[in-house]
């Protein structure tokens, strides 16, 4: 079996992890399409990635239980403060299934020998620069969700939240503290796959932004949902790219210096 097939085969056989959530709300196929598009998302993980099985399993947990669950929940209650129980819940079984679900993904990298035995030197940022980057990194989630957000909400979304502006004016600066701090989150979530990518900075770049953005709420809006029609979920999708594509792009150029340059510094 060739490499294209072993990864089209983790992927489907992945996916299939995901219909779980169709026994309670139907839509198989959506929900086997959306775990198909989010294993594949994770393919360079699988192949570049972590070399050990513990390894590859703490940084796909890590990015779907933070970025896919944690991240994506507390949004959804800011705007639907109704919704912090039901939050709760869904943050306890979600985080029990992508646990499983990692150990799965794991698993069948291994069976199918998908990780490339290639070595590429990655260069890291020592500790006393590192910090302040993440942090950086983070910040960077505000002008993104500032930006972007903005003109999605009002131009495309607008209709439907009427009261959202009157809630994040109410919550004041804590509402851009509490993006700055889901920008930290998921760059802290990601620095497992950013520290162990065996790829060129570039490519490293584009794979860390795709998981982001796909893990994020790319993937789980393609499935109908009772609180979004289908052209509300449409535009999250395309807004969701252009904040967490960017945020992933820049974590791994600010945390992954140019070859050499990381070799340089230490030399100097």
């Amino acid at each position: 079996m060739n490499l294209r097939m072993r990864i089209g085969l983790l992927c489907v056989l992945g996916g299939l992890c995901f219909t779980v959530a169709a026994l309670g709300a139907g839509h198989f196929w959506l929900w086997w399409l959306s775990g198909i598009i989010t294993v594949a998302s994770l393919v360079p993980v699988a192949r570049f990635g972590p070399r050990n099985p513990l390894g590859q399993f703490g940084a796909i947990a890590l990015v779907m239980i933070v970025v896919g669950l944690v991240c994506t929940l507390s949004e959804g209650v800011v705007f639907y403060p109704e919704m912090k129980a039901k939050a709760l819940s869904d943050l306890l079984g979600g985080g029990v299934f992508y646990l499983v679900t990692a150990l799965v993904l794991g698993a069948l990298g291994r069976g199918l020998k998908l990780t490339e035995p290639h070595e590429l030197s990655i260069e890291h940022r020592e500790l006393v620069m590192a910090i302040p980057l993440v942090l950086l990194s983070g910040f960077t989630y505000v002008v993104y969700y500032y930006v972007f957000g903005g003109i999605t909400f009002h131009f495309f979304t607008k209709q439907y939240y009427p009261h959202a502006a009157e809630q994040a004016a109410a919550l004041g600066l804590w509402f851009w503290g509490y993006q700055w701090a889901r920008g930290l989150l998921m760059t802290l979530a990601v620095l497992p796959i950013i520290y162990t990518l065996r790829l060129r900075r570039w490519q490293a770049a584009l794979a860390v932004g795709a998981v982001i953005w796909i893990v994020g709420g790319a993937a789980g809006l393609l499935v109908p949902s009772e609180m979004m029609v289908a052209a509300q979920r449409y535009k999250h999708i395309v807004e969701i790219m252009t904040q967490n594509v960017s945020l992933g792009v820049t974590a791994v150029y600010l945390l992954r210096p140019r070859q050499g340059e990381g070799k340089s510094a230490q030399a100097a």
